[in-house]
């Protein structure tokens, strides 16, 4: 039997970052083959941070496989990205950890990733009524809730 291996939690700040941690892992386990289905850099949480620490995917990414630990990938990006204060980094984590789906298509999507997790668990999407935020989706999903 194998174990689903996931990144670390979006919870986890690195740097003061919610997601930042994520997102490195998210690209070691992703290019040693460990998940498949992860879309990062392009899209979601991943292509919201990059954009506003104003650092290019793939820069980010060769960075990252070139090694180290998270605290010293992210002392590179406080080096080549935008430097945040500490306000934009707690408007930041709010954002992220509150974002719910906001747009009837966000909503649909989100209720279908709600729909496949009740299966997943094999519960009521009654059950999972409590989850409103797209990093609850996650921490369920992850086993982490």
């Amino acid at each position: 039997m194998t174990t689903a291996q996931y990144p670390c939690s979006p919870k986890e700040k690195v740097n003061g970052l919610c997601f930042l941690g994520r997102l490195i892992d998210k690209v070691k386990m992703r290019n040693a083959g460990q998940i498949q289905d992860y879309n990062f850099l392009t899209a979601g949480f991943d292509k919201y941070l990059l954009d506003k620490l104003e650092i290019k995917g793939e820069d980010f990414e060769k960075r990252v496989l070139e090694g180290g630990t998270k605290q010293e990938i992210a002392d590179w990006v406080k080096a080549n990205g935008k430097a945040l204060t500490d306000e934009e980094k707690a408007e930041w984590n709010n954002m992220v950890l509150t974002f719910g789906p906001k747009a009837p298509m966000a909503q649909q999507a989100f209720d279908r990733n709600k729909a496949a997790l009740a299966e997943k668990r094999g519960v009521s999407l009654e059950d999972l009524s409590h989850i409103t935020t797209w990093f609850e989706a996650i921490e369920h999903d992850e086993d982490r809730m």
